[in-house]
């Protein structure tokens, strides 16, 4: 395959955008048209000769009509490559208000200020965000930091690369009999037949039974930690809420392990693009996002360890301190942090629990999302994570449906995500409406689905190679032990929201304390929380005090 392409639509500063745009020639196929039939035929030229085309940049000095039928056209032509609008300088502004709404519902993902001049480097930084997501969630990997070896793409290898795709190690899957499988095969020739056998930069190579195998060869395990030694916090879940006070703690000082049963970033990880995130004006993946927050509490010191699960909290021998088990070891620590968010709830049908990891997935399973170019998917949930995975899932499937039970989105999802829903010709919404069966083609992959009007009770088979489940919160949290007091549903109660027999010297504890001095807890496992990545990052952050007055006592 040739070097992904820039197509560059301009009618009047192709001068300034050629010269612009030269940096990314070694790269990149950078092709400069004037109008919008060119930028089709060339795309198509493209893509007809094994190019695939990464980023449309469309001038918008065009006419509106002419200008609007080439954005659209771009995404008919290319779903999975970004767009973005760059203006002149002497129409910047009365641009900045007629893409506004273009910009929030997703028809371009950027509108930029021409570059004036070399180096512009606000510009080529907004540029090389839009090419490095297309990198993350479209192109095949360059370099293969990991390579599965296996005959067939099974369940666990898709969960394998899922897993890869939420830590961001770009991945790649091999035959046996392929160069890179033999490759690989001559460095561990014991594992022959124990499929899948994976291979990392890292210098292990080996069979791996499951994901938390894998996590461990990477990140290792807990049982390396010095025993003797007692730290100042424990975070248990690296979501936004985790990850958020192990960079404030560490940041002050604080001797903090950060313990994660699967990957970095949680339930929040596996969002495509979070657009209303602080800070982040053209939008962040979940992803992205986790590895960053997660490099800066390294910098500050914080010690990660992922793939081991907490499965209890004690009390030292001596009373002075907390335990954290886990089956890999325990580690000792003065407070805990419980932040290990929520799993998706269970859909409860039987048919389809038996097609997980071939076509049916829980969570946005990024990686299987581009498995599905050109087949009809399924979306079952109304939250912002099902918005964000229908949206990803349109720039390859032929057709995504949301089933939602609700008769519509708008009483649990951002509007901005459902202006972008809306528009998108591929996605449609499904209101009252549930999953009740399902069932596999020939060679066990789903094919079909079975919709139920909630109300009426009258069901409807559709075809679906892909069905993604994002259906609420189940609380993560039966490691516990039962003196940390939780609601009816299984969330730890905190602060105020403690029964009044529970506060000392009828004071309420701290905001976010719970029934257990030295344990707090933030994020979308605690009673009342909002559930969402802003929320949990600001109580990941705020926690860090009430742990400084324990500490302090």
């Amino acid at each position: 395959m040739g070097a992904p392409a820039i197509v560059i639509a301009s009618a009047n500063h192709q001068t300034e955008l050629s010269e612009a745009f030269a940096r990314y020639e070694r790269e990149y196929d950078v092709r400069l048209v004037g109008d919008e039939i060119s930028a089709k035929v060339t795309a198509k030229e493209l893509m007809s000769g094994g190019h695939q085309v990464a980023l449309f940049v469309i001038d918008s000095d065009h006419d509106q009509d002419k200008l609007y039928a080439l954005i659209g056209g771009t995404r008919k032509v290319v779903p999975t490559a970004r767009r973005l609008v760059v203006a002149h300088i002497s129409r910047f502004r009365a641009d900045s208000q007629a893409f506004r709404h273009a910009v929030a519902a997703g028809k371009v993902d950027a509108l930029l200020l021409m570059p004036q001049g070399p180096r512009d480097e606000e510009f080529h930084g907004a540029v090389g965000e839009l090419l490095n997501e297309w990198n993350a969630t479209v192109a095949a990997p360059v370099v293969e930091n990991v390579r599965i070896i296996t005959p067939e793409k099974d369940a666990l290898t898709r969960q394998l690369l899922d897993y890869l795709s939420r830590v961001g190690l770009p991945a790649g899957v091999h035959h046996p009999d392929s160069e890179v499988g033999r490759e690989v095969m001559a460095l561990c020739p014991e594992d022959e037949g124990r499929w899948p056998v994976v291979s990392s930069m890292v210098g292990w190579c080996g069979h791996c039974p499951d994901v938390r195998s894998l996590a461990n060869q990477l990140y290792g395990r807990p049982d390396e930690i010095d025993v003797d030694e007692v730290v100042d916090l424990v975070v248990v879940g690296a979501g936004p809420a985790g990850l958020a006070a192990s960079v404030y703690a560490s940041s002050e000082g604080l001797s903090t392990v950060c313990l994660e049963a699967e990957a970095i970033g949680g339930q929040a990880g596996t969002s495509s693009m979070i657009r209303n995130y602080l800070g982040f004006p053209r939008g962040i993946s979940g992803m992205r996002l986790a590895q960053r927050a997660r490099g800066q509490a390294l910098r500050f010191g914080t010690r990660f360890f992922t793939g081991w699960p907490a499965t209890g909290i004690s009390e030292c021998a001596d009373g002075g301190h907390h335990v954290v088990h886990t089956d890999g070891g325990d580690v000792h620590t003065r407070t805990v942090l419980v932040a290990t968010g929520v799993d998706y709830r269970r859909l409860g049908v039987d048919s389809i629990e038996e097609l997980v990891g071939r076509g049916v997935y829980y969570g946005a399973a990024m990686a299987a999302a581009r498995e599905l170019a050109g087949d009809d998917v399924v979306v079952v949930g109304g939250g912002n994570s099902a918005g964000q995975a229908a949206i990803h899932a349109a720039r390859f499937a032929r057709s995504v449906t949301i089933v939602v039970r609700r008769p519509d989105l708008t009483a649990t999802m951002s509007s901005y995500l459902i202006d972008e829903i809306e528009w998108n010709p591929r996605i449609s919404v499904r209101g009252s409406s549930r999953v009740v069966d399902g069932g596999p083609d020939d060679v066990g992959h789903l094919a079909w689905l079975d919709l139920e009007d909630v109300d009426t009770g009258e069901q409807e088979r559709v075809e679906a190679r892909g069905l993604f489940l994002l259906l609420g919160a189940a609380p993560e949290c039966s490691w516990l032990p039962d003196v940390v007091l939780r609601d009816e549903h299984g969330f730890v109660l905190t602060g105020r929201d403690i029964p009044p027999e529970q506060w000392v010297d009828a004071l309420p504890p701290e905001d976010l304390a719970t029934t257990v001095p030295g344990i707090f807890c933030g994020g979308d496992i605690r009673a009342g929380s909002m559930k969402r990545v802003a929320s949990a990052t600001g109580e990941g952050a705020s926690v860090v005090s009430s742990v400084h007055a324990w500490l302090a006592q």
